[in-house]
This record gives structure tokens, sequence and C-alpha cells, in this order.
């Protein structure tokens, strides 16, 4: 007997039109992923936004709040301890508090990346004692944290309301 239970769709976002520099393709995509992800969490129910889904503990909120620390510390130079930790937000923090702390991480990063024009040099960020990758490097990374991570909260969010979508 088929289901009668109507699951929430989000209409697809397609991949981004973006120029044809390098540059333009891969600022582009990392935007396309950033806002896909912000999708996903942006409200998602309480307490199940932050409840483990996976035997690894995963929830979907604390995607977000890593990769916040991720944003930091590639284009801001912010070091980190204890990368497991960054996978679960502060209790006190509602929902809105994490999106609104990761769209900040991501406006400081953009403002750096705004500044490079060569994708070969390296990428402008303090961080003593430790070479700065490339901007190339820095960027494709990030499209793949990013898009590996909206990925799994897009598995997280349809197990905890059914949404399904970009």
């Amino acid at each position: 007997m088929p289901s009668t239970t109507r699951r929430a769709r989000r209409r697809d976002t397609p991949p981004p039109r973006t120029g044809n520099e390098e540059i333009e393709v891969l600022r582009g995509f990392l935007d396309y992923l950033r806002t896909s992800i912000v999708a996903k969490v942006d409200g998602s129910p309480e307490p199940r936004v932050r409840t483990a889904a996976v035997t690894s503990g995963t929830n979907l909120l604390g995607l977000l709040e890593h990769l916040t620390f991720v944003e930091r510390s590639m284009f801001l130079g912010d070091i980190v301890t204890d990368w497991q930790a960054t996978f679960h937000a502060p209790a006190t923090d509602t929902v809105a508090d994490v999106v609104a702390r990761y769209r900040a991480a991501v406006e400081q990063a953009n403002d750096i990346l705004d500044g490079c024009t060569d994708l070969g040099a390296p990428l402008p960020r303090p961080r003593p004692g430790r070479r700065a990758p490339s901007v190339r490097w820095a960027l494709t990374h990030m499209i793949e944290e990013t898009g590996r991570h909206a990925g799994h909260a897009d598995i997280l969010r349809e197990l905890i309301d059914g949404a399904t979508g970009r």
C-alpha cells in the first residue's frame, strides 16, 4: 500500500552559472554549497536538529557548527585544537544563532577572497609558523569539505522531517 504521508520538498537549485574564469567557477560552486547547507539547517526543528541520527553522533546543527570552524580556520587563520569538538553546537545556541555565526564566517571569508586575484598565491591569512596554502587549494578544499557535509546534511534533514531538495 502506498504511503499517504506527504514529504516536504524544496525546489532543487541547479548548479550555479558562473563566469569562465577559474576563480569565478570555484567561488561560485563554494557559495552554492554554502547556501545549500544553510537551507538544510535553517528552519530545522529543535531538538531533532541536534539529535544524532547515526552511530557516529553526527547531527545536522553540528555539521554547520563544524563548517563555521573550518571557514574561520581556512580563511581567517583561527587555530582549532580539537576538530571533533567542533561538531557540537553549544546547547544554549539556537538554530538561528548557529546559522548567523556561519553566515558571518562566510562573509568574512569572502571579504578575504575578494582581495585574491592570483589562485597560485598563498592565501593571505595570519597563522604564525605555518605556510598558507594557495588560494586555489583553499577553494578546492572548501568545496570538497562543504560538499561532503552538505551531502550528510541532505540525509540528516530527510531523517528529521522528510524535507528533501536543495
